[in-house]
């Protein structure tokens, strides 16, 4: 028997450490060169990794749910052809060694990922079952997961349908998801149902197991206070993307000086030419939306202000100006905020942008968002009108001078034509890093995304 072992590889640049958030194999299965074995979730998007050998799983080294820095072994396959035997049981816990992968369903309820500025997903999703790769001598509760998507769906009937949010939830109360009834539809556990089969668990053991040592009713009493739901705090672990997050955030707030600058003004006539653009049989199947021309008017704003569009480098003692636009649109996600971005933007006309951010509306929903998307962005839009926030001072992107947060749109008393009408109106903030935009050139950028919007002809004229 010859054992290979694959380490945990740094999946973006210069990461250092991942979490096990699934494993799709247990050991005794059969993988080959290529297949998935587990999903990992990094300082900036959730990964699958692929084994790069044929084997036999011999041992999962790390459970779901570990941290494991980069070049830390994390599984051992058997490559010499022939399985032990008796295989060993494995070293992680009982979750690890499931003996199939879980169905999982989007419900209706709980947080869904939010593109800001699109808002949540209308309708939800069900994942495709994974296959077996070919030759695979497991059981069939054992079926490895096809590479699709990342998640795997139940491959026996007897496994109960529960998002993994719910999942981790009933592990947390000690809940066992076979004997919870669902409520939720296509017979979905919801996080209600969990809650509602976890309160039986806090109250006092009956009379006819008092015989049993007391060592067997510890569960009971570590599960009570979170089940009976009289805690005063919960204490959630930084890590993944929340933590990358907020260490670049602060590193952003303290190292570039901030200026932010706002325009309020009436943006009826985009309105209007969202509805027209939606008419024309043109642009059939594509989304357009308010954002889709606010991200045209930033890129016609920036081809009229190219300094707006650039990074400073404090090594070299200069200031980087990008002749490219990677448009950057953040993102709400469980996992975190995170800001995919348009590559070579300048370059797309409206329907091809249409589509770039319908692609990135999707992944971002689907958590299936790379590494290598979220790098090299230069400049970024951050809708927290979506919310209904008229307006924010949004944080710079780390490595780059400027970002726009666009307010709600609403219905407002506007001067217009020299009587007060109801008009569509919006408030833009734009900030930027005062190192190498000065006001002038930061007033004259924010000034002309307005003058687009406010006059969407001069898309034709100014582009």
């Amino acid at each position: 028997m010859t054992i290979r072992e694959f380490k945990m590889p740094d999946v973006g640049e210069g990461l250092t450490e991942a979490e096990i958030l699934k494993w799709y194999v247990q050991p005794g299965d059969t993988v080959t060169d290529g297949q998935v074995v587990c999903e990992v979730e990094t300082a900036k998007a959730a990964v699958e990794l692929p084994i790069p050998f044929d084997g036999t799983v011999h041992e999962l080294v790390f459970p779901e749910g570990t941290t494991v820095d980069v070049g830390q072994v994390i599984i051992s396959v058997n490559v010499g052809g022939d399985a032990p035997a008796a295989a060993p049981a494995p070293a992680a816990p009982a979750p690890v060694a499931a003996p199939a992968p879980e169905a999982e369903a989007e419900e209706p309820q709980g947080r869904q990922p939010v593109l800001v500025g699109y808002g949540v997903a209308a309708t939800s999703t069900r994942r495709r079952a994974r296959k077996a790769p070919a030759g695979s001598a497991a059981a069939p509760a054992a079926v490895v997961p096809e590479q699709l998507n990342g998640h795997g769906s139940a491959t026996a009937a007897a496994k109960p349908l529960a998002k993994p949010p719910v999942r981790k939830l009933a592990k947390d109360l000690g809940v066992d998801l076979a004997a919870v009834v669902p409520t939720g539809p296509d017979g979905i556990i919801t996080r209600e149902d969990v809650h509602r089969a976890a309160a039986p668990v806090a109250e006092p053991a009956p009379a006819v197991t008092a015989p049993a040592p007391a060592p067997v009713q510890a569960p009971v009493a570590v599960t009570a206070p979170v089940a009976a739901g009289d805690a005063r705090e919960t204490r959630v672990p930084i890590k993944g993307v929340r933590k990358a997050t907020a260490a670049a955030m602060v590193g952003s707030a303290f190292t570039a000086p901030h200026v932010t600058e706002f325009v309020t003004f009436d943006i009826t006539r985009t309105m209007k030419l969202v509805e027209e653009l939606k008419a024309d049989k043109d642009l059939a199947g594509l989304r357009i939306n308010p954002l889709l021309l606010i991200a045209k008017a930033v890129l016609v704003a920036v081809r009229r202000n190219p300094e707006i569009n650039a990074a400073w480098d404090e090594a070299a003692q200069e200031i980087v100006l990008k002749h490219y636009v990677n448009l950057g649109i953040a993102a709400a996600t469980p996992r975190g905020l995170i800001v995919p971005n348009i590559k070579d933007a300048h370059a797309q006309t409206l329907p091809e942008l249409s589509r770039s951010l319908s692609e990135l509306v999707a992944t971002a929903r689907e958590g299936k968002t790379t590494p290598a998307a979220m790098q090299g962005g230069t400049f970024t839009i951050t809708n927290v009108g979506v919310f209904g926030v008229d307006t924010g001072t949004p944080i710079l992107n780390p490595g780059e001078s400027a970002i726009l947060a666009v307010g709600a749109i609403k219905l407002q008393p506007w001067v217009h034509k020299g009587k007060v009408k109801p008009r569509q109106v919006t408030t833009l903030a734009l900030s930027f890093d005062h190192r190498l935009v000065d006001g002038e050139l930061g007033s004259k950028f924010l000034a002309d995304v307005a003058a687009v919007l406010e006059q969407p002809k001069r898309l034709m004229t100014w582009a």
